[in-house]
């Protein structure tokens, strides 16, 4: 195998991503390959995962967490893949109760089951007990999209909504969790009105620091009330530089 320069493989300190693999003739050494081939297994696998609802919301339950359950439009994982927009939306409303401005938090399986089984638990437990203010039922959100939430916050009432979704799957994690925060959620809220928490898992956004980084623009929504691309995100680059030095000393010797 050919060598590596040293300021590539230093690389390696602060990325999972593939640098400084080396090469084997005109290809990848073995284990890079192999490596590859594993991370894009878990990737499809995590596509394709479902969510254990029942173990969710006991979870939820010993948190103290009460939470319903609920189902998009899609029936099926094959639906949902192929049919976006019915993971948008409601499949029955009668399951909602009214709730007029209170703070909602849904939990959907989104494109990563496994990221929603490990980490929504743990990132709930940190925020919740901080906010103050009406907090809704957890909604537990079968074969869901973002803007599920707002269908489900406008039949509620909500102030605001939190989706916590599972991250379409990369090649470096397949266990990424994602946070959408929106205001006055209604039908037809785009993008644009949506401010993203992304790669929250133990080697990206800690549950704990994203946990702060929620609660952050949360209590800036409130003031301003509005979400998205007028609510700018100056969360303490202090925080930010403590996060790093946290990774880079939590790194195997």
């Amino acid at each position: 195998m050919a060598d590596v320069p040293a300021r590539w493989t230093d690389l390696r300190r602060f990325t999972s991503a593939r640098v400084a693999l080396g090469r084997a003739g005109n290809g990848l050494p073995t284990t890079a390959h192999l490596e590859f081939q594993a991370a894009h297994a878990a990737a499809r696998d995590a596509v394709h995962a479902a969510l254990d609802v029942t173990t969710l919301c006991a979870e939820l339950n010993a948190a103290k967490l009460p939470s319903i359950r609920v189902h998009s439009e899609a029936p099926d994982r094959q639906t949902y893949l192929l049919r976006p927009d019915l993971g948008r939306r409601l499949r029955d409303r009668s399951a909602i109760p009214a709730m007029p401005g209170a703070t909602l938090f849904v939990v959907c399986d989104g494109l990563s089951a496994t990221a929603v089984q490990r980490h929504s638990v743990p990132l709930l437990r940190h925020v919740i007990p901080r906010l103050s203010g009406a907090i809704a039922p957890i909604v537990v959100a079968e074969q869901g999209r973002v803007a599920l939430g707002d269908d489900i916050g406008e039949a509620m009432g909500a102030a605001a909504v939190a989706v916590l979704i599972g991250e379409r799957p990369g090649l470096s994690a397949a266990d990424s969790l994602g946070v959408y925060l929106t205001w006055q959620p209604r039908r037809g809220r785009t993008d644009a009105e949506r401010n993203c928490i992304s790669n929250i898992r133990p080697e990206g956004l800690t549950p704990e620091f994203a946990a702060d980084k929620l609660l952050w623009l949360i209590d800036a929504m409130r003031r301003m009330q509005l979400t998205g691309i007028a609510l700018k995100d100056e969360h303490s680059q202090a925080d930010v530089a403590t996060l790093e030095q946290q990774q880079i000393e939590a790194e195997p010797p």
